[in-house]
C-alpha cells in the first residue's frame, strides 16, 4: 500500500494511547502484519537515527511516540504534569507483584513482613495493580497482577522486559530514569526484596490486559483476603 509508512505515522501522532498493531489494521484493513510491522521498524529507526526530541517506542505491546528523559524539566513546565509518588512501601509491593505475579496477598505479606492492604488498593486507584481472579483455595484470595499502565509507566514492551537478578544489583548503585516517577521515588526500593526469594519470574500468561475485568469483586472480596 502506498504511503502506509505514513498513514501509520500519522495514525501513532494522533493516538491519546499506545497504538497495537489490532488498531491499525483495524483503520487500514487492506495492509497485511508484515507490512505494518515493517513500517513500524523503518520509523523506529527513522527516529532513532535523527536523534530529535522525541523518538518512537514499542511499550505495553503498542507503539507510542514518547519524549526523550532529557527534556522531561521542559515538558514537564509546559503541560504541567504532577509525576506520580510513590512511597517506598508501595513500590517495595509493587516490586513483589511485578516479579511474583500471579500473587496473592499472603504471599506479598510473607516477603514484605507487614500488612500490604491499604497500599495494594493504592496501587490499584493508580492503575498499576489489577485483580486477576482468584485462587482455588480455602478463602479464595484474590490474586494480583500488573497492568498495562505498569508497562507504560516503566517503559516496558512487556514484562519480560523486567531486569534480571544480575541487572538488579547494578540498580542498587544507578539511579533507574522513568518518564513518570519523581527522583525521589526509585524503583530499586522493593528489589532487594526479591533477591531473597527463589522465583521463576513472571507468569507468561500474566500480559497485563482487560484491565477492569474482575475488579468489580475487589471492594466485596477484599475481606476474605484480609483474612487469608
Amino acid at each position: 500500500m502506498d504511503n502506509l509508512k505514513h498513514i501509520i505515522e500519522s495514525l501513532i501522532f494522533v493516538s491519546g494511547n499506545p497504538l497495537s498493531m489490532e488498531q491499525i489494521k483495524s483503520v487500514v484493513p487492506g495492509a497485511d502484519t508484515k507490512e505494518i510491522k515493517s513500517c513500524l521498524a523503518e520509523l523506529i529507526n527513522e527516529y532513532e537515527e535523527r536523534e530529535g526530541g522525541f523518538y518512537l517506542r514499542h511499550v505495553a505491546g503498542a507503539y507510542q511516540f514518547r519524549s526523550r528523559p532529557e527534556y522531561r524539566d521542559y515538558v514537564t513546565k509546559l503541560v504541567q504534569a504532577t509525576p506520580l509518588r510513590l512511597s517506598k512501601a508501595a513500590l517495595e509491593t509493587l516490586a513483589v507483584i511485578a516479579y511474583k505475579q500471579p500473587v496473592i496477598r499472603a504471599d506479598i505479606e510473607h516477603i514484605r513482613g507487614v500488612d500490604c492492604g491499604g497500599i495494594i488498593r493504592t496501587l490499584m486507584e493508580h492503575k498499576l495493580v489489577r485483580v486477576l481472579g482468584r485462587k482455588d483455595i480455602p478463602g479464595r484470595p484474590l490474586i494480583y497482577s500488573t497492568t498495562k499502565r505498569f508497562l507504560e509507566l516503566f517503559d516496558l514492551s512487556s514484562l519480560r522486559d523486567l531486569p534480571t537478578l544480575k541487572e538488579i544489583e547494578a540498580f542498587q548503585k544507578e539511579p533507574i530514569e522513568t518518564d513518570g516517577i519523581a527522583e525521589d521515588s526509585q524503583p530499586p526500593a522493593g528489589l532487594d526484596l526479591i533477591k531473597g526469594e527463589a522465583h521463576a519470574g513472571p507468569h507468561p500468561d500474566t500480559e497485563p490486559e482487560n484491565e477492569q475485568e474482575n475488579e468489580r469483586d475487589h471492594d466485596n472480596g477484599e475481606q476474605k483476603a484480609d483474612n487469608h
